[in-house]
């Protein structure tokens, strides 16, 4: 099993910056890809941001330029750097891994979410 802890949310203005953390624990062989997913009330869950092992990123649109992901191969670790935080980007962060473990190749898992309130 692979379990997956999300720490960094909370309530900010906007134009502030928050940082998500997202660790991964259990059996983990190797961690291909790892990402940050959004879902406001009333929308669907969305991709905000991904990156893959050799270290390529993906962006969602709205949050390019403000959204850095990074990643801890050491600590199995994905981070989601947000700066100039606004209204609409209120939602619960979802974090996202693809991992290979010793009898499941490329299984995708999901945290339990944390919230990102963006107001004044």
């Amino acid at each position: 099993q692979v379990q997956l802890v999300e720490s960094g949310g909370g309530l900010v203005q906007p134009g502030g910056s928050l940082r998500l953390s997202c660790a991964a624990s259990g059996s983990i062989l190797r961690i291909n890809r790892m990402g940050w997913y959004r879902q406001a009330p009333g929308k669907e869950r969305e991709m905000v941001a991904r990156i893959i092992s050799g270290g390529s990123t993906n962006y969602a649109d709205s949050v390019k330029g403000r959204f850095t992901i990074s990643r801890d191969n050491a600590k199995n670790t994905v981070y989601l750097q947000m700066n100039s935080l606004k209204r609409e980007d209120t939602a619960v962060y979802y974090c996202n891994v693809f991992v290979n473990t010793p009898t499941h190749y490329d299984m995708d898992y999901w945290g339990k979410g944390t919230l990102v309130n963006v107001s004044s």
